[in-house]
């Protein structure tokens, strides 16, 4: 079942699936970013508001505003 990243608490793992259909203007620059299908993650922080959210893939850190965060499809490991 996928759910979206925003959806994570701090430590969670997940695994993108996919990206929703109302962010076709995310899409292309988060797949550039490295979010592509299959790549696994940790959710690393949250900024004290809740935007940004801060994860780690491919060992680097990558920090997603709310409405970015919002159309990545997850699956949580």
């Amino acid at each position: 079942m996928a759910i979206s990243l925003k959806n994570l608490a701090v430590g969670d793992l997940g695994k993108i699936v996919g990206f929703d259909k109302s962010g076709k203007a995310y899409r292309k620059r988060l797949l550039a970013m490295g979010l592509t299908p299959g790549t696994e993650f940790s959710i690393t922080r949250y900024a004290p508001m809740g935007d940004p959210v801060e994860i780690k893939l491919r060992g680097f850190s990558l920090t997603l505003r709310k409405a970015e965060a919002a159309i990545v499809l997850i699956e949580k490991l």
